[in-house]
């Protein structure tokens, strides 16, 4: 089951956050763009599983029906993301719980084509790293969309969210890495660098730690999340980075 799991966690994290793209987001309205979501969704679980069960084609239903609902309520908050990832992640649960042979009955756990027993832990690895840059990326903005009006920004386009997914990715596998400790270095770096900018200007100052804090946090429950599904999976045999 946890290898059923892993596998289609990883096609969701490809298909919403990965492949899908902002054309796709907007015209979710629309029949032939969520026709062509869904058609991600169903090609991405193919792939990662090896196989084309029907219990796939349940899933896309339910994956468009869910975009849907989301897309009537004409919620774009933080809280309607969270319920929408929430209500994605419930079905691929159900889908591992009643089917949890899925994987096993893949083209890839097969044996035919070559020894790809760690594959699950990879989609495992691949799903986490998603989570904590990517997904993280579009989390921490809607968080900070309300507060963000409020701030003058002024620095590079886009810097604050490649900083973001440069923090989040160094949290990622510093957890996963067994250095916990290098993320002090990191918050002492983050704020030596911004204490010029903010020190004199409150509602930045404020509106940068409750980014940072709120970044930091997200990274490591995803880190924290993916060791305990690592912990289920077959080892990778990786060495962590300490000597």
């Amino acid at each position: 089951m946890t290898e059923t799991f892993a596998a289609l966690l990883a096609a969701h994290m490809a298909a919403d956050f990965v492949l899908q793209t902002g054309a796709m987001v907007r015209g979710k309205g629309r029949p032939l763009w969520m026709a062509a979501h869904a058609a991600i969704v169903l090609g991405t679980a193919t792939l990662t599983t090896g196989t084309l069960h029907p219990a796939l084609f349940a899933l896309t239903l339910a994956h468009a029906g869910i975009d849907a609902a989301k897309t009537l309520s004409r919620s774009t908050g933080f809280v309607a993301f969270v319920l929408d990832q929430s209500a994605h992640l419930a079905t691929l649960a159900l889908v591992a719980l009643l089917v949890p042979g899925l994987w096993a009955s893949g083209l890839w756990a097969s044996g035919h084509v070559a020894d790809l027993s760690t594959l699950p832990a990879l989609y495992a690895l691949f799903a986490g790293a998603v989570v904590a840059v990517r997904a993280g990326g579009f989390g921490i903005g809607l968080l900070m969309a309300p507060w963000a009006a409020a701030i003058p920004l002024d620095g590079l386009p886009g810097g604050g969210r490649v900083i973001g997914y440069l923090e989040r990715g160094l949290i990622f596998l510093m957890i996963l890495g067994g250095l916990p400790e290098g993320i002090g270095f990191l918050i002492a770096a983050k704020s030596v660098l911004r204490f010029g900018t903010v020190r004199e200007e409150a509602k930045l100052s404020e509106y940068v730690i409750i980014g940072t804090l709120a970044s930091f946090g997200w990274a490591l429950l995803a880190a924290w999340a993916t060791i305990a599904l690592l912990s289920r999976l077959p080892p990778l045999g990786i060495p962590s980075f300490p000597p």
